[in-house]
């Protein structure tokens, strides 16, 4: 049975369960990623393995709503957290706006972003990654 989004979690995740299943990258990068809810519908789990600039790297990033231990209220803003092979640890925000969804490298704003658009049937993604002196293209397709 498939997870879903816990609504009570916060306005803004329930637009995120478009994401859910098995998505093939092409482009700039390729491999697969996978979107699924853990358990409680609070987050929504991203596992990648791309090859990008001749290296495989695998990730497990955890999306949602930050609420620390003992605090009445959640940020303001989906973010993630990405742990990845190597030991690298990367902080991201989202934002959804209609089709287009934004992932920012920290905070919004940044220099570092992922802009991408939702096909008509939202069964492709494309869009492009940006950084300062560099950046590559990608569509997504869905898998299942």
């Amino acid at each position: 049975m498939k997870n879903t989004v816990n609504v009570s979690a916060r306005p803004g995740m329930k637009e995120l369960d478009r994401m859910v299943g098995t998505w093939k990258i092409s482009g700039g990068a390729s491999g697969t990623v996978t979107y699924e809810w853990m358990d409680d519908g609070y987050f929504l789990m991203q596992r990648s393995a791309m090859d990008f600039q001749d290296r495989v790297m695998k990730s497990l990033d955890i999306i949602g709503y930050v609420k620390g231990f003992g605090a009445a209220e959640s940020e303001p803003n989906i973010t993630s957290r990405s742990y990845s092979d190597g030991g690298y640890i990367t902080d991201y925000t989202y934002e959804l706006k209609g089709d287009t969804l934004i992932i920012w490298r920290g905070t919004i704003g940044s220099s570092t972003f992922s802009k991408s658009t939702f096909s008509e049937d939202g069964n492709t993604l494309t869009g492009a990654w940006e950084w300062p002196g560099g950046g590559y293209q990608f569509v997504m397709t869905r898998m299942s």
